[in-house]
C-alpha cells in the first residue's frame, strides 16, 4: 500500500510533546511506515531537538509544500521567536498549541494529510489561551463532526468507549439518556467494522450506578434506559450485552471477552484503561470525518526538558493511525466494489435481439 502522510500536532511548546514526537522518528524505521509532518515551528522543534540525546534532521516546509519522504517535515505555521518556559502552563504555551492544532486539522479537512496524530495539550494553558473547548476532542467534534463521534481508548484488544467525556462528576447522569447510549454504541459498532476490521463485534455496556444499581436498588438509570437501550440494540442486529458493575467486569476479566466497552463517564472507563495499559495506549476519536489519535499521557510538564519522557504511547498513536487508515481504504474500496457489482444490469441471452420502446 502506498505510504500515508501523517500530520503531527506538537502540543504544548512548554511539555513534552515535540520531546516524544522528535523520539519517535528518531527510529528510522518509522519513515518506512508514514511521511511525517510537523505543524509548528522550526525554531520550535529545533529548541527541543538540542534536548534529546541523538540527532535527527528535519526538513523545512511552508503551507502547502510537497513533504520529503523518508525525512521528518516541520511545516512552519508562524515564524516569530516563541518564548519557551518549560514545565509551566503559560498563554503562550496554549496559544501556539492551538495555532499547530488548528493547521494540523485544516491540513487534514483539505486531503494534504491522511490521518492527525496530536501531542499533550495542557487545559489551563488552553484557557489562559482563551480556547473555548475542554479539550482536543470537542474541537475536533465541532470541525470534523458527522453527527456523533466517541472518544475511545485504544491498546491492542483493549477498546473503553465513553458516554460522556470531560463533565464534572455531578452532571454525569444528567447527560446520559435512551439515545445517548444507543448512539456511542452505535458510533463504536460501525467504528470496530470500518476503522479495526472487526465484522461483528461485540460490545458490553457498563452501568451507571455501583453493582449496576442492584436491579433498582442504587438508583434507576439502569432500568430507565441504559438497559432498555441495549434491547432496541440487539433488535437491530449488534451484538451488545450489559449493563454490567464496572468493578467486576475488569476485576473479573470480562473485558478481554470483548471487541468494544463503553463507558458511562470518563474517569470509569480511563482508570481500569490506564492501569491496563498506561504507557501503550492510544486516544482515537472515532465518529469524525477524518481520523485522530493521541497518546494516553498529558504534558507531563515535570519531565519536559529533562530528556526523560517515554515515546512509546506517541510512537503507538502513529502506528494506530497508520492501520486505521488503512482498514478504513480497505473497506471502503471493498464496499464501494461490492455497490458496483450490485448495480451491473444482468447479462441478457440474445441481448442483440431486444428492441427498444421506440423500435417497437
Amino acid at each position: 500500500m502506498s505510504k500515508l502522510k501523517i500530520g503531527l500536532s506538537i502540543g504544548d511548546i512548554n511539555g513534552i510533546g515535540l520531546e516524544v514526537i522528535l523520539k519517535t522518528f528518531l527510529n528510522g524505521q518509522m519513515f518506512n511506515q508514514c511521511t511525517p509532518m510537523v505543524y509548528g515551528s522550526s525554531k520550535v522543534v529545533s529548541y527541543h531537538k538540542n534536548i534529546i540525546e541523538g540527532n535527527i534532521e528535519f526538513h523545512a516546509l511552508r503551507p502547502g509544500d510537497r513533504p520529503q519522504e523518508g525525512k521528518l517535515n516541520v511545516v512552519n505555521c508562524w515564524n516569530e521567536n516563541v518564548n519557551i518556559t518549560l514545565g509551566k502552563a503559560t498563554e503562550l504555551g496554549g496559544q501556539y498549541a492551538g495555532r499547530s492544532l488548528e493547521a494540523a486539522v485544516q491540513a487534514l479537512k483539505a486531503g494534504e494529510i491522511d490521518a492527525l496524530v496530536t501531542a499533550p495539550i495542557n487545559k489551563e494553558a488552553m484557557k489562559l489561551a482563551q480556547f473555548p473547548f475542554p479539550g482536543h476532542t470537542e474541537y475536533l467534534a465541532r470541525e470534523l463532526d458527522r453527527g456523533e463521534h466517541l472518544m475511545l481508548m485504544v491498546n491492542d484488544g483493549l477498546r473503553i468507549g465513553l458516554a460522556t467525556n470531560h463533565l464534572p462528576l455531578r452532571d454525569v447522569a444528567d447527560a446520559i439518556d435512551k439515545n445517548v447510549v444507543k448512539r456511542k454504541v452505535e458510533v463504536m459498532e460501525e467504528s470496530l467494522r470500518v476503522d479495526f476490521g472487526i465484522e461483528r463485534p461485540t460490545i458490553a455496556v457498563l452501568g451507571l450506578n455501583p453493582h449496576a444499581s442492584d436491579g433498582g436498588v442504587i438508583g434507576s438509570e439502569e432500568e430507565a434506559f441504559i438497559r432498555p437501550a441495549i434491547v432496541e440494540l440487539k433488535k437491530k442486529g449488534m451484538m451488545v450485552l450489559g449493563p454490567f458493575p464496572a468493578d467486576g467486569f475488569f476485576g473479573a476479566g470480562h473485558h478481554a471477552k470483548f471487541d468494544g466497552i463503553l463507558a458511562m463517564y470518563h474517569d470509569q472507563g480511563l482508570t481500569p484503561f490506564k492501569a491496563l495499559s498506561f504507557g501503550n495506549g492510544v486516544n482515537y476519536t472515532a465518529g469524525l470525518t477524518h481520523i485522530r489519535t493521541s497518546p494516553d499521557h498529558g504534558t507531563a510538564y515535570d519531565l519536559a526538558g529533562k530528556d526523560e519522557a517515554d515515546p512509546a504511547s506517541f510512537r503507538q498513536a502513529v502506528y494506530e493511525a497508520i492501520d486505521i487508515a488503512r482498514n478504513r481504504k480497505q473497506y471502503l474500496e471493498l464496499h464501494e466494489n461490492a455497490m458496483r457489482d450490485l448495480q451491473k444490469p444482468a447479462d441478457i441471452e440474445g441481448e442483440d435481439e431486444v428492441l427498444t420502446e421506440d423500435e417497437n
